[in-house]
C-alpha cells in the first residue's frame, strides 16, 4: 500500500477536501486498498481543528463522504512514510522542502498532471469553495490516473 499525503497550510479546507475527494474517487475506480490517504499541514496555526464549516458544507453538497479529521502538522515520520506528498500551491511546496530533513523527490504540487491548474487558492481568504472543490477533483482524477 502507498501513502499518499496532501497538504496545505492549515490543513482545514484544501488538503482535507482533497483527501476526501481522492478517498472517494478511489472506491470509484475500485482502488482503495492501494492507498493510504493521509492529511496534514504545513503550520501549527489550525492543530486540531476540524473541516471548515464552509469547506464541510461544500463537501456535503457535492457527496463527499466526510471523515473523522483534527488538522495535524506534518512531521518527519510522515515524510519518511510517504510515497507521494501533493501540496496545493507554492508556498506550500516551499514551506516543505524547508522544514523537512534530506527530502527526496516526492513533493509535488497537486497539479503535477493538470496543467490547467496553476495552484489551489486558498478558500478561506477568497470564499470560492466551489471553485477549489472543482479544481481539486480534476487534479485529483488526472493523479489517479497516473500513478
Amino acid at each position: 500500500m502507498k501513502t499518499i499525503i496532501f497538504i496545505c497550510h492549515g490543513s482545514i479546507c484544501r488538503s482535507p477536501a482533497a483527501a476526501f475527494i481522492a478517498r472517494k474517487h478511489l472506491k470509484e475506480i475500485g482502488r482503495e486498498d492501494e492507498f493510504n490517504v493521509l492529511i496534514r499541514a504545513t503550520s501549527s496555526e489550525e492543530i486540531g481543528n476540524d473541516v471548515y464549516p464552509p469547506m464541510r458544507k461544500e463537501l456535503i453538497r457535492r457527496a463527499v463522504p466526510l471523515y473523522p479529521h483534527a488538522a495535524r502538522r506534518i512531521s518527519q515520520k510522515d515524510y519518511d512514510e510517504a510515497d507521494y506528498i501533493f501540496c496545493m500551491d507554492d508556498e506550500n511546496f516551499y514551506s516543505l522542502t524547508r522544514q523537512l530533513d534530506n527530502h527526496k523527490d516526492i513533493i509535488y504540487r497537486i497539479n503535477k498532471y493538470t496543467p490547467s491548474v496553476y495552484e489551489i487558492e486558498d478558500p478561506w481568504y477568497t470564499g470560492r469553495y466551489e471553485k477549489v472543490c472543482d479544481q481539486i477533483t480534476d487534479c485529483i482524477h488526472d493523479i489517479f490516473a497516473n500513478i
